[in-house]
């Protein structure tokens, strides 16, 4: 069904997209610089020749051009024979912890995934309780990999707003 209407819409008015496409004026090459200019104008004049071999068409080499034959086909990815040998296992799924953010109404998460509250849940727990919620009983309540906890614990932190008493200055008073 997807596939179907993502093909509808990027057929939509492909004929007048395309003819739009191919009228619209091609961007002119870039300007040369001035001293190139002159260098190439005294080239030229110098040698008048040379503005005849880049105009003249070399039948030799239009010759052997008519004589190529290319017949390719695509090789076959690594990943494609890998996919075709081995047969998918189903996805195991469970349930998320908490229900109070329920805004995207997520039914069931992919074991070894967890949604962006419930990390932000566990890291906030971990901070607060190390003692309790160590790497290990967060891997087992989450269904994650251990080393994942690890690299989660080590390189996230929730953020934490501190805010300092005046501490000994006064205080700017407000007119």
């Amino acid at each position: 069904m997807g596939a179907a209407v993502a093909r509808a819409v990027r057929n939509f008015n492909l004929e007048n997209r395309a003819e739009r496409e191919i009228s619209r004026m091609k961007p002119s090459p870039a300007p040369r610089h001035p001293s190139t200019k002159n260098l190439l104008r005294e080239q030229m004049s110098s040698h008048p020749e040379i503005k005849g071999e880049i105009d003249r068409k070399d039948d030799k080499l239009l010759s052997l051009l008519k004589d190529v034959y290319v017949d390719s086909q695509d090789p076959v990815s690594s990943l494609q024979v890998k996919d075709a040998g081995t047969h998918q296992k189903p996805k195991e799924f469970r349930l998320p912890k908490d229900h109070q953010f329920d805004m995207m109404n997520v039914e069931n998460i992919p074991k070894g995934k967890i949604t962006v509250v419930e990390a932000l849940t566990l890291l906030n727990n971990h901070k607060l309780y190390p003692d309790t919620w160590t790497a290990k009983k967060i891997a087992e309540e989450y269904h994650l990999e251990q080393q994942d906890v690890n690299s989660l614990l080590k390189y996230f932190v929730t953020f934490e707003v501190k805010i300092f008493p005046p501490g000994g200055k006064k205080a700017i008073q407000s007119k």
